[in-house]
Formats: structure tokens, sequence, C-alpha cells
């Protein structure tokens, strides 16, 4: 069972994140965060990963605490549920039109975080959502997940419609990522023989 469940409580954040890596992209997300609920969701879906995420925050100080701490957890349960890698692809990229944008990822399950992000958007805030938020979502979750994650963005001029490209360019790269290798079912994705 590729599944994980993360528990992390800190004084600014208490959050609890659930995945099933094989399932069929169902969502139940709630961090008080209505944007950013609405990204998880499409991250999810698209991504096929069963997702459920409960998280509780200082809102009344801002969303960045919250939407970080979500990120290092579900970072965590990713790289809890996917084990020692064995069978996995390992890497996968998506080009996704959005409407107006175009966002390109590409990643690997390296177990090497990294984040390389050229990804400009044109307003402070989508709705109350502050936008460089989006950045501190993936980059938790690339630190914390041991991803080497790329996302670019080629063009686009609605902020919400880039940001929303990026989280489904990220979940279909990630859903490839992660499925395993009908060819290599039994083997590591690596000539090292670990991630």
């Amino acid at each position: 069972m590729r599944t994980a469940k993360i528990t992390r409580k800190t004084a600014e954040t208490d959050i609890t994140v659930e995945i099933d890596l094989d399932g069929s992209g169902r969502y139940d997300n709630q961090t008080g965060v209505g944007f950013f609920d609405h990204m998880l969701d499409q991250l999810a879906r698209h991504s096929l990963i069963d997702m459920t995420i409960r998280a509780t925050g200082d809102l009344h100080i801002d969303d960045h605490h919250t939407v970080e701490d979500t990120g290092i957890a579900l970072g965590q349960a990713l790289g809890k549920a996917l084990g020692d890698k064995r069978g996995i692809r390992r890497y996968g990229a998506c080009l996704l039109p959005m409407d107006d944008a175009l966002v390109r990822c590409a990643l690997d399950l390296s177990g090497r975080p990294f984040l390389v992000w050229n990804v400009a958007l044109p307003t402070a805030q989508i709705g109350r959502f502050d936008t460089e938020l989006v950045r501190e979502f993936f980059q938790a979750l690339a630190t914390h997940g041991g991803i080497t994650l790329h996302v670019d963005a080629l063009h686009g001029i609605n902020s919400h419609h880039i940001a929303e490209a990026a989280f489904k360019s990220v979940a279909r790269a990630l859903r490839e990522a992660v499925e395993t290798d009908p060819r290599k079912a039994d083997e590591i994705p690596s000539t090292k023989g670990a991630l």
C-alpha cells in the first residue's frame, strides 16, 4: 500500500495530510485558505493521488505558515508513501495550457531537493491570496519530498490561470513519476541502486 499519513503540529499550525498514491484523485482539503484549497484539489485530481488535508493555522497573521507547512507535510507524506521508490518511473513532465497561460513542469523523485522556479505572477494577490505563496508551497513540497522540481511559466497574463496551470502541471508530472514502470517494477530506478 503506497499510502501515508503525516501530522505536523507547531505553535503556528496543526496539519494532517493523508494520501494514497494509487488513488483516483479524490480530495477533501480544508486549510481555511479558499484559493489554496482549490489548488490542492487540482493537485489531487490531476495527479490521481487521493488526498485529505486538514489544516488550522494562524490565519489572523496571514496565510504564509499554513501554506508553507502544508507543503512540508505533503512533501513528507509523498516521501513516506514512496518508500524506497522501487518500481516507480521516477521522472515526470507536463506542458499544460490553461487559457492564456502555458506552464511546463519537469520533476525527478531523486531524493535531491531542488526548485527552479521561473514563474512570474503579474498581480500581488489572487482574491485575498498572496501570489508569492505559490512558490513557497512548491519550495516546501520539493524540499521535504526530496523532489528536483523545475516549473516554468512560458506565458500568461492572468495570475489565477498561471497559478492553476502550475499546480496542474506539477500534478500531471507527479502522476507520471509515481506510476509503476511495468518493465522495471521490482527495481530501484537508479544505477546507484538507491534513491
